[in-house]
């Protein structure tokens, strides 16, 4: 049964009448018009409810309008600002920020701070105006390319250590900055070391309040975790499961008992994430907020990506380990996609939260397990530094 209203809907009307008027939209016209996240509220969205928006996404897919390309900056910085972040705050950066004119990454992950992100060890000190930082972010995506970064930084020691973090918006350019690009084992250069000398940030690029800036961090995690388990299996980016499942066709078919059942597999959970989606949207258009599924979704959706992969790589064969085919009758099926996806597919249960992580999550909050002890719960951070 569809959930979408019909072609006599005034907002679906609205929209195709909007495409009409400008049937090659810039990104500045797409953000004008509240498209770019039309969930987002007034001026900078339409405060749009999930019918509207998914009217909205199904439109402009239809006429092959894409959206502007800044999955941070949209997805987790901009939600951000918007929950936290002051009126100019709001009026300086989220039209670039839609509009994908300044581009955002995130300083989140440390060496020594991943699945902890809340024992960072980046420091910030105030210095009358200004905060001056110190300390190393690793695993940014796209730092080399961004405008803005959205910077996790401890400014209270002396706190427990979810006490004492601050929240900052960070420009890329500022003397002392130091970037080092990390080639991955796909051969892209998409991960950053970040290094921060006596770096300058003024006090009005705080989002929130000082050492609040735990509370807005989790909004902008929650925000990354529903993102990295929508779309195409590698964090919604890339193939999805029915372009795998049509790889197999192309070649003939499964040919014996295991691929059969290794191609079941893998459409099976392609159907379960699918009703686990349709199950978050339904709730969402009866006012509810989704509850656990939203995570169990990320977990099943990171495996399932690395299924997805497993099985092209398989079928390809020695083929997938070539970048590409000078043969153009096998540039298709023998792509850069298959090569470079099945070896990102290995950071799917890692990124965004590691599967084991999510589990904890799952046991706790959902299922009532008792947490593991924490024998320096509420100790200052300073000392459980030592």
């Amino acid at each position: 049964m569809d959930l979408l209203p019909g072609d006599d809907d005034p907002r679906r009307i609205a929209v195709r009448a909007w495409i009409n008027r400008h049937p090659h939209p810039t990104a500045d016209e797409l953000a004008l018009a509240g498209y770019v996240a039309p969930r987002w509220p007034e001026p900078y969205g339409l405060g749009a409810d999930p019918v509207h928006q998914l009217i909205i996404d199904e439109e402009l897919q239809r006429a092959g309008i894409s959206r502007p390309s800044n999955p941070i900056g949209i997805g987790w910085a901009g939600p951000t600002i918007l929950f936290g972040g002051t009126d100019e705050q709001k009026k300086r950066y989220l039209p670039g920020v839609l509009s994908g004119a300044e581009f955002w990454c995130q300083l989140f992950s440390e060496p020594d701070s991943g699945s902890d992100l809340a024992s960072l060890r980046t420091r910030a000190v105030r210095d009358g105006e200004e905060w001056v930082v110190n300390g190393q972010k690793i695993w940014t995506s796209g730092a080399q390319y961004s405008k803005f970064g959205i910077l996790l930084a401890r400014t209270n020691a002396d706190a427990p250590k979810h006490k004492g973090i601050t929240y900052f918006i960070c420009p890329m350019d500022l003397p002392g900055i130091q970037i080092r690009p990390i080639k991955s084992m796909a051969g892209a250069e998409s991960f950053n070391e970040v290094f921060f000398n006596d770096v300058r940030i003024p006090s009005a690029n705080v989002v929130g309040d000082v050492n609040d800036g735990w509370r807005l961090a989790k909004v902008t995690l929650g925000n990354e975790r529903v993102s990295l388990s929508t779309g195409g299996v590698l964090w919604g980016y890339g193939p999805t499961a029915l372009d795998v499942i049509d790889l197999v066709r192309s070649m003939g078919g499964a040919k014996n008992h295991v691929m059969r059942q290794r191609v079941a597999r893998l459409y099976t959970e392609h159907v379960l994430l699918e009703i686990i989606r349709m199950r978050t949207l339904t709730l969402r258009l009866r006012g509810q907020q989704p509850g656990p599924e939203s995570s169990i979704r990320k977990i099943i959706a990171d495996e399932h990506g690395q299924h997805a992969m497993a099985l092209a790589r398989d079928l390809i064969g020695a083929h997938a380990m070539l970048t590409g085919d000078k043969d153009e009758a096998k540039k298709t099926l023998y792509n850069h996609t298959w090569y470079s996806g099945y070896m990102f597919s290995q950071a799917l249960t890692i990124g965004g939260g590691t599967g084991e992580v999510q589990r904890n999550i799952l046991g706790e909050r959902v299922l009532g397990l008792p947490h593991e002890p924490d024998p320096t719960a509420g100790m200052p951070w300073s000392q459980k530094s030592l």
